[in-house]
């Protein structure tokens, strides 16, 4: 049985969040008002809760759920196994950020009038975006 590793983040956006897990190729994540528990591979019930999920069947055949725990302080912890972690580090972490803050950029931009007209990937894997607002 994988160990559950708590890895505090700076994601403060249940919804944002969700666009980044899906831009990530997990198309059905499941949201939650009270946290849930994780389920590990064998389908067994796990202490870990949270409440922002993708369920093991996205991850991994023998993978666990991967959960997101809103704390009081209202930001997300990323709760994944020590098994996934193998795929679903740092690295991939990172690239969820990365993800999180475009969805958080762009709504920003958008409410204040800006308009996406290119974007772009340089090839570090930072995001361009060239912007336009009407007066």
């Amino acid at each position: 049985m994988s160990h559950y590793s708590v890895i505090d983040t700076r994601i403060a956006s249940g919804k944002h969040l969700v666009r980044a897990l899906q831009d990530m190729g997990f198309h059905e994540v499941e949201i939650h008002a009270e946290a849930q528990p994780l389920i590990g591979w064998l389908g067994d019930s796990r202490e870990s809760r949270a409440h922002i999920i993708v369920r093991r069947e996205q991850v991994g055949a023998a993978s666990n759920d991967i959960g997101f725990f809103q704390t009081p302080g209202g930001y997300f912890q990323a709760r994944i196994s020590d098994f996934d972690r193998v795929l679903f580090g740092k690295k991939w972490l990172d690239g969820l950020t990365q993800r999180y803050s475009y969805h958080v950029a762009t709504d920003l931009l958008a409410e204040r009038g800006f308009e996406t007209v290119a974007e772009g990937r340089d090839r570090d894997g930072t995001v361009r975006l060239t912007l336009r607002r009407m007066a």
